[in-house]
């Protein structure tokens, strides 16, 4: 058939080319059109997964009697995201000064009257909910990149946090900064020891992470339930009967730069977490240490026939893990918590909702910071600190709520597949049907 012969498309009538642009475009190979579904299910798949999540649990709310509108309302308040929406005539003080300049929105976070939530102090319990989940959602994020499932944050965390505990209630001569920065360090150094165990068991007798960060996780609660249990080394010197540490000293809290003190305002590790998001992007997208978590990540075989050491990278990939979360562990006791007692070992789920982070975030710095902002608020939303919530929402409910919402996230997180199938479907779906308006009106 000569070009002469090739039939013209009908005045109206949609030509479908090969890669979905304009007729008599360039058409994207197979590679391409999969790499662009890859990255559109990085932003389409968590938004999607999300909404599903809150759908699902709007239907929960219902079945319950009560208006999952008002419900998702109450708690949308108690996060502290509608501080944004208060714009008025403010000012902000300028650090280290006496000046202060114009700001658009109220940054006083003292409670004004029992029953009501001033948006500013609950924004400032969101981010400090928030801080803990950035550095538990980087110690998981870092390990998948390298294709390593790190289950163990929780006990990692934990390892941070008795260590954390364990310097702030000694040494009490040293100097404040100088007590703060030996605290952060050393816990820092256990959770990468406890990170690196399983890391060095998978390296060297090929032992699944999974399994070894699970038993290591239950190894250090039963550590930890010995050392401050009645009776253990170290359990506080003031009540004999209450299972706890003591409370470390007052020169090793951060400080609190808003919100009020007394209520658990923002402290400072929130700044710590920011830097430590900032450390990871740098870590994985400029330097050679970054180049080879990554390509063992993306094929382990490969990369050891370039010369990448693929034990040394799960080692050290499984150490940095384990020291963003043993940093979570020790921010929290030094930020707010000042002690650590069997209840909070045997309760404390952070390490895991940073699986849920992470996953949500699909293991990008900007995701990260993002599910960690999601689930900080839904936690503190569905808290019993939010007075709104108790008038729509039975507050005995409102927690299994809240973990309600993790589960179907982490359910429907892994579905790219099914997801970006129902997008495209609705694309498919909708040139059969101008195809078939075509078919009718040429008939006609």
């Amino acid at each position: 058939m000569s070009s002469d012969e090739i039939a013209e498309p009908a005045a109206g009538e949609d030509v479908e080319t090969p890669g979905g642009g304009e007729p008599g475009g360039y058409a994207p190979s197979v590679a391409e059109r999969l790499a662009f579904y890859q990255r559109a299910g990085g932003i389409i798949t968590p938004v999607l997964t999300t909404v599903f999540a809150f759908f699902m649990g709007g239907i929960v709310v219902a079945a319950t009697g009560h208006d999952p509108l008002k419900t998702y309302h109450a708690i949308f308040n108690g996060t502290g995201l509608n501080w944004f929406f208060h714009v008025g005539n403010y000012h902000i003080d300028i650090p280290f000064t006496n000046h202060h300049v114009w700001f658009p929105w109220n940054t006083a976070a003292d409670i004004a009257s029992p029953g009501y939530s001033v948006p500013a102090n609950s924004l400032a319990q969101t981010l400090l909910y928030s801080t803990t989940l950035i550095l538990t959602g980087l110690s998981v994020a870092f390990a998948f990149r390298c294709g390593l499932f790190n289950i163990g944050g929780q006990g990692q965390y934990l390892a941070g946090a008795i260590t954390g505990v364990y310097i702030g209630t000694r040494f009490l001569g040293m100097p404040g900064l100088l007590h703060i920065v030996v605290a952060i360090v050393l816990a820092a150094l256990a959770g990468a020891f406890w990170g690196a165990i399983a890391g060095f068991l998978k390296a060297t007798v090929g032992a699944h992470e999974v399994i070894t960060t699970i038993m290591l996780n239950w190894i250090v609660i039963w550590l930890g339930q010995y050392l401050f249990g009645i009776g253990g080394p170290l359990q506080n010197h003031v009540d004999a009967t209450n299972p706890k540490s003591d409370t470390i000293a007052a020169n090793t809290h951060l400080s609190v730069w808003w919100g009020n003190p007394f209520l658990q305002g923002l402290h400072t590790g929130f700044f710590i977490a920011i830097a430590a998001l900032i450390v990871f992007w740098i870590v994985l997208t400029r330097t050679t240490l970054g180049y080879q978590v990554r390509a063992v990540g993306f094929n382990p075989d490969a990369a050891r026939y370039g010369g990448i050491s693929v034990s040394r990278n799960y080692v050290v990939t499984m150490a940095i893990a384990g020291m963003f979360a043993g940093l979570a562990g020790v921010i929290d006791m030094l930020g707010y918590a000042y002690r650590l007692d069997v209840l909070d070992i045997q309760v404390s789920t952070v390490g895991f909702i940073g699986i849920a982070v992470a996953l949500l975030g699909r293991n990008k710095t900007l995701g990260v910071f993002l599910g960690a902002l999601l689930f900080g608020a839904l936690i503190n939303g569905t808290s019993t600190r939010n007075p709104g919530l108790a008038h729509v929402f039975d507050p005995r409910f409102a927690g299994n709520f809240s973990t309600m919402i993790q589960a179907l996230v982490l359910l429907f997180i892994g579905a790219d597949l099914l997801i970006l199938y129902v997008w495209q479907l609705r694309r498919k779906v909708r040139l059969r049907t101008r195809t078939a308006a075509g078919a009718a009106e040429g008939t006609a």
